[in-house]
C-alpha cells in the first residue's frame, strides 16, 4: 500500500473522520490511528526533528533503565505480555488489554498511572521510581503522538549528540567504553562530575593557606545569612584540640596552663598546644584508629571461623609509626598497596638484578629495616574477611580479588566498586570494564605470612609472658590430644594383627580400602572422638597464637598463579606458581565465573584524568606482567595528578574534625553521595596538600587553628540556624559530638590515672563482660578457645586502640558505643543513643571497676572529703565544682558510705578450668570437655567492691555519677 506525504494536521482531520464514522470502540480506534502514523513515518513522513530527538535521548533511555529488565524478552523478562520497547506493544498494552499509551493524550494510558504511582506503582521499587523531570519527558512524548523513529534515525541522533561533549541533558564523559553504546554515550549533571574533575587552581585565590578555611567558610556564611558563633572558651577549645588530634583528654595542670597562656596570647597558646599534640605519640595511636575505620583493622579473620591473623598487630604499629612520623600520604599509600614490590625492588637493586638472590631473600626474609616496613605495610591488602574454607577455590579466589577492588576504591578514592561487578555504573562514569581491569591490576596478587625480621621499633617486651601462656594451652593440647591418639592407634594396631595386615598409621592408611583398614575412631567412643576433635583444633589454634611471636608478616606476594590448600586462612605460606603466565582476564557478565565476556588488561578507571602513560594508546592500561602492575596502580593514586584520591584523604581528615566531610560520604563521592558544602575549600585545600608535601599534620594545623575549629558549639541565633541550616553544613558554630567508643575507654583510664602507655606490640586484651568472654563460639566444628584477658593492668590499661580485635567477638562496651563491624569499611560512624548505653555506664563491671580506682586516687591524693570532690570535678571534668555542686556531692558521700557500712559486697571469683559440651558430628551424640584458663591462677585483677572500704565505694559512686555526665561524654 502506497501513501501520498501529508501534513500533521491532514493526518488528524482524516483519523477524526474515522473516528465519526467507522469506529465506535475506543480501543480499536487506538490501534487503527497508531498504525496509520506508523505507515506514514515508515514512508519517509518524518515528525518534527526535536521529537524525534526528545524520544531517542531522554525516553527511550528510560525505558531501556527502567522498564525493560521486566517487560522486554531481549534484555529481561517479559512480564505481564506488555512490551515497552516496542511502540505497538506499548499501544496494545498487555494482559489487560487495556492501551499502555494513548498518542495525544498524556492522561490516559496504564503507562502513566504506573509510573506516577497513581494506582499501578512501577518501577515497583521506591529507589528506582522515575523522578518528576522523567515523568514529564514521558508525558511530553505522548502529548506529540509517541512518535518512534525507525533505528536508523535513532543512530543518526546519537551519532549526533555523541559528537558534542556538553549538551542541555549532560555532559559526555570518555572511558573505556560500557557494555553498550547507550551506556558508553550516556551524560551526566555537571554537579554530579564534581569529584572527577581536575582540582581547581588554587593560584587565583590570594589568600594565605592559614586564612583559606576561613575565608572560604565566612563567604558560605554569609551568603546564607548567617551568623558565625563566638569563640569557644580556652578551656573547652583546648578540651576539643586535644580529643581531635590524640583522643585523650587534657590534665588539669595542662587546662590551667593554657587558659592562663590565653589571656597572654591565644593565638601563640592555642598554636604551641597544636605542635605539642602533633608531636605526641598519642597523635598516630588516635589517628591510626580513624584509619582502621576505613581499612577495616582486625586481629582475626571473619567468616565462619574467625581464624587468627597472628602477626596483623605489626601492620597495626606501621600505621600508628608513619602517621607519627608523618610520612608523606603518596609513599603511605604506595607502600599499602604495593610495598612488596618496592622491597623486592629494592632487592634487586642491592644485588645488582640477581633474580635468584631475589627469589631467595623472599624466602628467607633477608630484608632491610626499610624493606621489612615496607612489606609490613601490606597488610593492607589483607585486611578483609576471607576464609576457603568449605569455597570453591576460584569462588574463594574471586572474594578476594573483589574485597581487593571495592576497598582500594573506597579508601583511597572514595568510590564505591561493588556496584561495577556485574554491570556499567548506574550513576557514575566507571564502566564493568574498569572494574574487571582493577581486578586484573590484583589478579597476580596471592596472600601469605612472610618471613620478615622484627624492628628494632617494634616493641617485643612482652613476648616472654605471652609465649609462656601460649606454649602452656599447647603442651596441655597436645598431651591431651596424644593420649587419645595413643588409645586410638593401640586399638588400629590390634585391628591390623587380629586381620594380619601391617600396621600403618593414620595419615599412612587414610586412602586405603575401607576393607583394608580400621574404622576411622576405632577405639574410641562418641565422647572421646569428640575430645579429640577439639584437642585438634586447639592444636592449630595455640599453634597459630604462637606466630604472633615469629619475625613474620601478614602480607602478600606476586604469582603467576598458586593452589591454595584448603585450610588457606589457617596457614598460608608463600607457595610455588602453578603457572608462569599471568592469567587471562575478562570482563564477568553479571559477576559469574563461567560467564566471561570481553577480555580487559590491567587498568584504572578511565574517567580520572590523572593517567598511567603505560600504552600511548590507552593511557589507563597498567603493565600486564606478573610484576609491577600493583606498583603502577599505587603510583597512579598517589599521583598528584589525581583529584579523586587527593580529594579523598582531605575530606577524611576533614570529616574527623568536624563530624562530616566536606563532602558528606566519604566512601562516595559519586552522584548518590553528598555534594560538596564547600567545593572551592575542598579544591583548595587538595592544592594545598599536595603542593606541600603530602603532609597531613600541616592539614591539621590548618584545619585545627582556623578560627571555624574554633567557634563555641551552640549558635548565635538558634531558630536562624535550625531553620536555614539544620544540619550545620554551613559551619556556623561547631558540632557537639560524643566520645566515641575507644575515647570513652581510653579517658576512663586516663583520668583515674590507670593508662598505661606503650609502643605497640602483640594485641592486649582488655578485661570484658565474663558472660561474653566465656560463650561458647563456634569455630571449624569445635569450639574456639575462651577469651582470657591479659593478667596484669599495666598490659590491660593500655590504649584501646591496641587491643584484640576479634571480628566474631567485640568487646561489649565499644560496640554500644557504635565501634563499627571491621567486616565492612566504615566512612562515617554511627551515634546512637541507646537506652543499653545508660545502663552499661551506670551498672557495667568496666564502669564500677573504673569508678573504684578513681576514688582510690582520691584518697592517695588527699583524705578531706571537699578537697576529693574538688579533685574529682578537676580530673573528669577539668574545671572546679561550683560551690552548690561541691555541697551536694559532700552530701552525697557521706550518705553513700553510711549505705555501705551496711553492705557486703560479694568476692569476685575468676574461674582457672569450664566445662563445656558439644555433640559430636558424626554420631550426633552430646560429650564433655574441659578447657584450662591459666591466666587466671595469677591474675591481678582490679579493685573490687569487697575489696575496698565502704569509704572507698561511696566515693566511687560519686565517680560514677560524674562519668555519666554528659559534660563527661560529650566534647564541646
Amino acid at each position: 500500500m502506497m501513501f501520498n506525504p501529508c501534513t500533521k494536521q491532514e493526518i488528524q482531520v482524516s483519523l477524526e473522520m474515522h473516528t465519526l464514522h467507522r469506529w465506535q470502540n475506543r480501543r480499536w480506534f487506538i490501534i487503527a490511528m497508531m498504525s496509520i502514523v506508523t505507515l506514514l513515518r515508515t514512508t519517509d513522513v518524518h515528525a518534527d526533528e526535536a521529537v524525534d530527538r526528545h524520544f531517542t535521548l531522554k525516553v527511550l533511555p528510560i525505558l531501556m533503565d527502567k522498564c525493560a529488565a521486566c517487560h522486554d524478552e531481549n534484555i529481561g523478562e517479559l512480564e505481564g505480555e506488555f512490551h515497552v520497547l516496542d511502540r505497538n506493544g506499548l499501544l496494545r498494552g498487555g494482559e489487560s488489554e487495556e492501551p499502555g499509551i494513548v498518542p495525544g493524550d498524556a492522561e490516559a494510558g496504564t503507562v502513566m498511572e504506573a509510573i506516577t504511582w497513581s494506582g499501578l506503582e512501577m518501577p515497583p521499587k521506591e529507589n528506582d521510581r522515575l523522578d518528576d523531570k522523567q515523568v514529564d519527558a514521558i508525558a511530553q512524548w505522548i502529548r506529540d503522538g509517541a512518535v518512534w523513529p525507525d533505528e536508523t534515525i535513532q543512530e543518526r541522533i546519537r551519532a549526533e549528540e555523541a559528537s558534542k561533549t556538553v549538551t542541555d541533558a549532560g555532559v559526555l564523559v570518555q572511558t573505556s567504553g560500557g557494555t553498550s553504546d547507550q551506556w558508553t554515550n550516556r551524560r551526566y549533571q555537571p554537579d554530579d562530575l564534581w569529584a572527577w574533575r581536575p582540582l581547581a587552581d588554587s593560584a587565583h585565590h590570594a589568600i594565605p593557606p592559614e586564612e583559606a578555611i576561613d575565608h572560604f567558610i565566612e563567604r558560605q556564611l554569609s551568603a546564607g545569612g548567617l551568623p558565625a558563633a563566638g569563640p569557644a572558651s580556652p578551656a573547652k577549645l583546648l578540651r576539643r584540640l586535644h580529643y581531635d588530634l590524640t583522643g585523650l583528654p587534657p590534665t588539669p595542670e595542662q587546662t590551667t596552663q593554657f587558659v592562663a597562656a590565653c589571656d597572654v596570647d591565644p593565638t601563640a597558646a592555642r598554636s604551641e598546644a597544636v605542635d605539642s599534640l602533633l608531636d605526641s605519640t598519642a597523635y598516630g595511636e588516635h589517628w591510626a584508629r580513624h584509619w582502621f575505620d576505613v581499612t577495616r583493622y582486625a586481629d582475626t579473620g571473619g567468616m565462619a571461623n574467625d581464624y587468627e591473623r597472628s602477626n596483623m598487630w605489626r601492620y597495626r604499629d606501621y600505621v600508628i609509626r608513619s602517621l607519627n612520623a608523618d610520612k608523606p600520604y603518596d609513599e603511605f599509600v604506595v607502600e599499602q598497596l604495593a610495598g612488596d614490590e618496592l622491597a623486592d625492588q629494592s632487592v634487586r637493586d642491592r644485588v645488582g638484578g640477581d633474580e635468584a638472590a631475589v627469589a631467595r631473600d623472599r624466602k628467607e626474609g633477608d630484608y632491610t629495616p626499610e624493606e621489612v616496613e615496607q612489606l609490613i605495610a601490606t597488610g593492607f591488602l589483607r585486611m578483609g574477611p576471607w576464609d576457603n574454607a568449605m569455597v570453591m577455590a576460584d569462588e574463594a579466589r574471586q572474594i578476594y580479588l573483589d574485597d581487593l577492588v571495592n576497598i582500594t576504591g573506597q579508601a583511597f578514592l572514595s568510590t564505591t566498586m561493588r556496584c561495577c561487578k556485574c554491570h556499567d555504573h548506574k550513576f557514575d562514569p566507571i564502566p564493568t570494564r574498569d572494574y574487571y581491569r582493577l581486578y586484573s591490576a590484583f589478579s597476580t596478587t596471592h596472600m601469605a605470612e612472610r618471613p620478615a625480621a622484627l624492628l628494632d621499633c617494634e616493641d617485643t617486651s612482652d613476648f616472654t609472658e605471652g609465649k609462656a601462656l601460649v606454649q602452656r594451652l599447647l603442651d596441655y593440647a597436645v598431651d591431651e590430644k596424644g593420649q587419645l591418639v595413643d588409645k586410638r592407634e593401640a586399638a588400629a594396631r590390634k585391628w591390623f594383627d587380629e586381620h594380619d595386615l601391617p600396621y600403618k598409621d593414620d595419615k599412612a592408611r587414610r586412602n586405603l580400602p575401607d576393607e583394608e583398614k580400621p574404622p576411622r575412631h576405632v577405639g574410641l567412643n562418641h565422647v572421646e572422638q569428640g575430645q579429640l576433635k577439639v584437642r585438634e583444633q586447639d592444636e592449630w589454634i595455640w599453634r597459630r597464637r604462637l606466630e604472633r611471636y615469629e619475625p613474620m608478616v601478614q602480607s602478600v606476594y606476586n604469582a603467576a598463579a598458586v593452589k591454595i590448600p584448603g585450610n588457606g586462612a589457617r596457614k598460608l605460606r608463600m607457595l610455588a606458581p602453578s603457572s608462569k603466565e599471568a592469567p587471562e582476564m575478562f570482563i564477568l557478565q553479571g559477576g559469574a565465573l563461567t560467564a566471561t565476556g570481553d577480555p580487559v588488561q590491567p587498568g584504572v578507571l578511565s574517567a580520572v584524568p590523572a593517567t598511567v602513560g603505560v600504552d600511548p594508546a590507552d593511557p589507563f592500561l597498567l603493565p600486564d606482567s606478573v610484576d609491577g602492575r600493583r606498583l603502577a596502580l599505587a603510583r597512579w593514586i598517589a599521583s598528584p595528578d589525581n583529584a579523586l584520591a587527593m580529594r579523598s584523604i582531605v575530606n577524611r581528615v576533614w570529616q574527623f574534625h568536624f563530624g562530616v566531610g566536606l563532602a558528606a560520604n566519604s566512601n562516595n563521592f559519586g552522584a548518590t553521595g553528598g555534594k560538596p558544602s564547600h567545593p572551592e575549600l575542598l579544591d583548595f585545600l587538595a592544592r594545598d596538600f599536595i603542593e606541600h608535601g603530602f603532609r597531613l599534620k600541616r592539614l591539621h594545623r590548618l584545619i585545627v587553628m582556623s578560627d571555624a575549629f574554633a567557634r563555641t558549639s551552640t549558635p548565635t541565633d538558634p531558630e536562624a540556624a535550625a531553620t536555614l541550616d539544620p544540619n550545620n553544613r554551613l559551619l556556623s558554630y561547631f558540632p557537639r559530638r560524643r566520645l566515641r567508643a575507644e575515647e570513652l575507654r581510653d579517658s576512663l583510664l586516663a583520668s583515674t590515672g590507670e593508662l598505661e602507655s606503650c609502643s605497640g606490640g602483640v594485641p592486649i586484651m582488655p578485661e570484658i563482660n565474663m558472660e561474653v568472654a566465656l560463650q561458647p563460639r563456634m569455630i571449624q566444628f569445635s569450639l574456639a578457645p575462651s577469651y582470657q584477658p591479659s593478667p596484669t593492668p599495666s598490659l590491660r590499661n593500655r590504649r584501646t586502640v591496641y587491643a584484640y580485635q576479634v571480628r566474631g567477638l567485640a568487646d561489649p562496651l565499644t560496640q554500644l558505643f557504635d565501634q563499627p563491624n571491621s567486616s565492612e569499611s566504615c566512612e562515617l560512624r554511627e551515634s546512637a543513643a541507646v537506652t543499653p548505653q545508660s545502663m552499661t555506664l551506670l551498672n557495667s563491671d568496666v564502669m564500677v571497676d573504673r569508678s573504684i580506682a578513681m576514688a582510690t586516687r582520691l584518697q592517695s591524693e588527699t583524705n578531706d572529703i571537699g578537697n576529693q570532690v574538688e579533685r574529682a570535678f578537676e580530673l573528669v571534668l577539668l574545671r572546679p565544682p561550683t560551690s552548690p555542686e561541691r555541697g551536694r556531692m559532700m552530701a552525697y558521700v557521706r550518705e553513700m558510705e553510711t549505705y555501705h557500712q551496711s553492705v557486703t559486697p560479694d568476692q569476685t571469683h575468676y574461674p582457672t578450668k569450664i566445662d563445656r559440651e558439644l555433640v559430636e558430628e558424626f554420631s550426633g551424640k552430646p560429650f564433655e570437655y574441659q578447657e584450662v584458663l591459666p591466666v587466671f591462677e595469677n591474675y591481678v585483677a582490679d579493685a573490687k567492691p569487697a575489696d575496698v572500704t565502704p569509704a572507698t565505694r561511696a566515693l566511687a559512686d560519686m565517680a560514677l555519677l560524674l562519668f555519666n555526665t554528659n559534660e563527661f561524654i560529650y566534647v564541646d
